[in-house]
C-alpha cells in the first residue's frame, strides 16, 4: 500500500510540475526593421510542446515531459495578421517541428508543434519569414540552400542530413550569403560540416555552395 501511495504521489508531482509550466508567454525583442519580416524563435523542449506566435507575443505550452522554456524570441517586426509570402523554416533540432496553424488562415497566429522522442532536453530553433514592403525571397533562398547542401552531401555518400544551425547574412545586396552547420551519416559514422551559400534574395535561388568538414 505504501508503495502505491508513493508511486501515485510521484505521478501527481510530475503532473503538477508540468501543468504549472503551462503556458509561458514572452514578448519578442524587436531589432532592425524595414524590408522583409523575420522572427527567430528558440526553445528548449524535453518531450513535446507547442509555440504560438501572434504579433510580437509568443506563447509556449508544454504538452508532455518537463516544462519547456524560452531561449530566444527575436523579430525585426511583429508578425502581421495576414502575412504575404509566409514561410516557416526549421534551422535546429534533433526531433520534428511542424506548423499546425498557418497565420495566413488564422488571422496572424502561427502555431508550431515540436516533438522530441529522444531522452533528455534539446534546443529547437525555427524562423518565420514573410514579405515586407520591398519584396524578397530569403525563406526560399534558405530552403534552396538546404536542398543544395543536402544534394552535395548525398552525392558524397552521406545520408540522414540534419541542419543544426543556419543564419542569413544581415547585409542584403548583390552578394547575399547564408551560412550554417549540418551533419550527415556515412558508414555508420556521423560527420559534422559547415557550409555557405551565395544566394539571390530576389529570386530565392542559390548561385554557389561550399560545404566543408568541421
Amino acid at each position: 500500500m505504501s508503495h502505491q501511495i508513493f508511486v501515485s504521489a510521484a505521478i501527481l508531482f510530475v503532473l503538477v510540475q508540468t501543468a504549472g509550466a503551462n503556458p509561458v508567454s514572452r514578448r519578442a525583442t524587436i531589432t532592425g526593421g524595414g524590408g522583409n519580416g523575420r522572427c527567430t524563435v528558440q526553445v528548449s523542449v524535453d518531450h513535446s510542446a507547442e509555440v504560438e506566435i501572434s504579433g510580437d507575443m509568443g506563447l509556449l505550452t508544454t504538452i508532455a515531459g518537463q516544462p519547456a522554456s524560452w531561449r530566444r524570441f527575436q523579430c525585426n517586426a511583429p508578425l502581421p495578421s495576414n502575412p504575404t509570402d509566409f514561410r516557416f523554416l526549421k534551422t535546429q533540432g534533433r526531433g520534428t517541428m511542424q506548423m499546425v496553424q498557418d497565420p495566413r488562415r488564422t488571422g496572424g497566429r502561427a502555431v508550431i508543434h515540436i516533438a522530441d522522442t529522444q531522452g533528455g532536453r534539446s534546443d529547437y530553433t525555427f524562423e518565420l519569414h514573410w514579405r515586407g514592403p520591398f519584396g524578397g525571397g530569403m525563406a526560399r533562398a534558405m530552403e534552396a540552400c538546404q536542398d543544395s547542401v543536402t544534394h552535395r552531401l548525398n552525392g558524397d555518400g552521406y545520408r540522414y542530413v540534419a541542419f543544426d544551425r543556419m543564419m542569413p547574412a544581415d547585409n542584403p545586396g548583390r552578394n547575399d550569403w547564408i551560412t550554417g552547420r549540418a551533419s550527415g551519416t556515412r558508414d555508420f559514422r556521423t560527420t559534422h560540416f559547415s557550409f555557405s551559400c551565395s544566394v539571390d534574395i530576389r529570386t530565392g535561388t542559390v548561385r554557389w555552395v561550399d560545404v566543408r568538414r568541421r
